[in-house]
């Protein structure tokens, strides 16, 4: 542990005994046993910290961090989460090391956010409509303009610049998959949300998607080279335009990491999700948006793969886009229509965008 860092343990023991005096820093090591079941890694880095304090009581301490590894602390916010839960649920346990502090690493040594309620964030604000206004507009007059046309083409031609780069990370790529079925935001947590009595989305069939999209779990495990840049969350309430095709992202998630299939079925179920909701638009309304955006994307792109995994993604946006959590005045015939297609995408081996025209045949 370098000088500077045991001055910030320093520093952190005299906020906690103001009358002691650290005395002793030193890292906890790994299990030195010859057992076949010692453990050969942790999840954290541990330093055993003696403090005096003035009456003669000599404490032992533990001050740790949480390690970046590939079982699901990949991102700083992962490991955040970690420690801040030890914080919460250690002491709460009869019998358990008592949690004293918990704080962050900062260039000038440690934060204490023992006291601390929530984090926040503060960001810039975008100018603009959400792009949901526009397609609000397409559902009332059953037609799209050639703006609208022309800001579908600008969408995919952006996400075609931001898949560009192949990432080599899988860890990253595990991660992005185990997250899309496992995930609390992912598939699991979904299904999770959905009342046992939603017309059009009976527990069975909720079952029944829910095991198909874990074997395609196992099918897309072995696909590290998919691993792009991504938004993580690209639909129509997360982006706003300004004047004519010039937009802004908000609320990119999941680490912007994954398949581009996350961001490609995001966005485009939203044309069929809109459709749903007014038939008559799809013709000359959102018809014309799904052709365009695929045929834009798969033309520049040039990523053909994209329909070999975009399955599993086009059935968790469908369960999103279908739970009652989320839109609770959706009919349920869209809702069954949407449940459909994923089913029908899932048993398919490549995805073909032609199968949304059977919905509004």
């Amino acid at each position: 542990m370098g000088v500077t860092e045991t001055d910030a343990v320093r520093n952190a023991m005299a906020r906690l005994f103001p009358r002691g005096r650290m005395v002793r820093c030193e890292e906890l090591g790994l299990d030195p046993s010859g057992a076949v079941s010692r453990k050969q890694a942790g999840y954290g880095r541990p330093m055993k910290v003696s403090v005096h304090e003035e009456d003669g009581t000599e404490r032992t301490l533990v001050f740790r961090t949480a390690s970046k590894n590939e079982f699901g602390h990949d991102r700083r916010a992962d490991r955040a989460d970690e420690l801040l839960v030890a914080f919460d649920t250690f002491n709460a346990i009869p019998g358990h090391v008592r949690a004293l502090d918990v704080g962050a690493i900062t260039p000038s040594g440690l934060r204490s956010l023992s006291d601390w309620d929530e984090l926040y964030l503060i960001t810039t604000f975008a100018e603009g409509r959400i792009y949901a206004d526009d397609l609000r507009a397409i559902t009332r007059e059953r037609a799209a303009t050639q703006q609208d046309l022309d800001r579908c083409e600008a969408l995919a031609r952006w996400l075609v610049e931001l898949h560009h780069e192949q990432v080599s990370d899988p860890v990253a790529w595990r991660r992005a998959v185990r997250d899309l079925v496992g995930h609390g935001e992912g598939i699991f947590g979904v299904v999770d949300a959905y009342p046992p009595d939603v017309p059009g989305a009976p527990p069975g069939r909720l079952q029944a998607i829910e095991h198909k999209c874990l074997d395609w779990r196992w099918r897309l495990r072995s696909r590290p080279d998919r691993l792009r840049r991504t938004h993580g969350d690209f639909h129509p309430f997360n982006i706003v335009f300004a004047e004519g095709t010039h937009f802004t992202l908000l609320d990119a998630s999941r680490g912007g990491r994954g398949d581009p299939a996350d961001d490609v079925t995001a966005l485009s179920i939203n044309y069929l999700f809109f459709a749903l909701q007014e038939p008559r638009a799809w013709q000359r309304g959102f018809g014309p948006l799904w052709r365009r955006f695929w045929d834009t994307y798969l033309a520049l792109s040039g990523d053909r793969a994209v329909l070999e995994t975009a399955a599993p993604f086009l059935a968790w946006r469908a369960l999103v886009l279908g739970c009652p959590r989320f839109y609770p005045d959706l009919a349920p015939a869209a809702r069954g229509a949407l449940l459909a297609l994923a089913d029908r995408a899932l048993d398919a081996a490549v995805f073909d965008p032609s199968m949304a025209e059977a919905l509004f045949a």
